[in-house]
């Protein structure tokens, strides 16, 4: 089973979720393993305008290394690792076991995300919204030879940090007629010219373990001076035309092309994984009455 990708203009948790259908033989695993170029320490991204203060739970692997894990161990498409900019790896584990995953690192330069809506948001309201347009898109996705996809719940309700400027939350899919629920955890790290997008697909089983790396992870990345969300400068550096609840249901996603390439970590089968273009749309329309302007 192949292991798919999108990888647009974000930073993506990544799960493995068990056989690696074009990964090196089990002979040469060690050696090319050795070869994806781990660092350790503090590292730079995209020419200075973030770092990583990689916590002993963590290795990382360049734009090369993350290159060769994506397309040649996880099989997923050539186009997966465009923009890349680095992944981060678990140290207990190896991204080539079953059950091992990574951090992919891109970012979204869509403009500075105002976060004013933080307090007003109804996380509720945003959760009834997803899932009716979930169902209102199903038929469409039957229509095109996909699976249904049913938005259970939040598996960890939104939580936004208006001092560090970062969101997470989880949610709870299932796929079809399958009885195991799929999680899909999201982080956003808000910053002057974009945002860093942290998004994990793995089996609901997971989530605890995910969930404890979180704040590691958070802690560590981190955007430069002069980058930060601070440093911001109204009328002359780019905003972007959502706030918050844009992030949440997917404005970003959208816009950087989110269905011309399927997640990373997802099996061949669960391709459905992508909530839907219609729902997707559908829902930002309600939600920002900017209709097309606004996607």
């Amino acid at each position: 089973m192949k292991r798919y990708a999108m990888v647009a203009a974000t930073l993506v948790f990544v799960a493995a979720t068990g056989v690696h259908a074009q990964g090196p033989p089990a002979s040469t695993a060690e050696e090319f393993e050795a070869k994806l170029g781990y660092e350790t320490g503090t590292v730079t991204l995209k020419d200075g305008m973030a770092k990583i203060q990689l916590p002993a739970s963590f290795r990382f692997i360049g734009p090369e290394g993350s290159r060769r894990l994506l397309t040649e161990a996880w099989g997923n498409p050539p186009g997966a690792a465009d923009g890349v900019l680095g992944m981060l790896i678990p140290t207990a584990s190896s991204p080539l076991s079953k059950g091992g995953w990574g951090i992919v690192i891109t970012f979204d330069e869509d403009g500075y995300v105002n976060d004013s809506d933080a307090a007003k948001m109804d996380y509720g309201k945003l959760l009834k919204e997803m899932q009716d347009q979930a169902v209102e898109s199903n038929e469409e996705r039957r229509k095109q030879g996909f699976h249904a996809v049913h938005l259970v719940g939040w598996a960890e309700p939104p939580s936004y940090d208006r001092t560090t400027h970062k969101m997470y939350w989880a949610k709870d899919l299932v796929f079809g007629d399958e009885t195991d629920h799929t999680l899909n955890y999201s982080i956003r790290i808000l910053g002057r010219r974009g945002v860093l997008v942290l998004n994990a697909v793995a089996s609901m089983d997971q989530l605890a373990a995910i969930r404890g790396e979180t704040k590691n992870v958070l802690a560590a990345v981190e955007f430069n001076e002069g980058h930060r969300y601070a440093d911001f400068l109204p009328g002359k550096d780019k905003a972007a035309a959502y706030g918050l609840a844009g992030l949440l249901v997917g404005a970003t996603a959208v816009k950087a092309g989110f269905f011309k390439l399927l997640w990373v970590g997802i099996l061949a089968f669960k391709k459905v994984i992508i909530v839907g273009a219609v729902a997707l749309l559908g829902a930002i329309k309600r939600l920002f009455g900017g209709g097309k302007q606004t996607a």
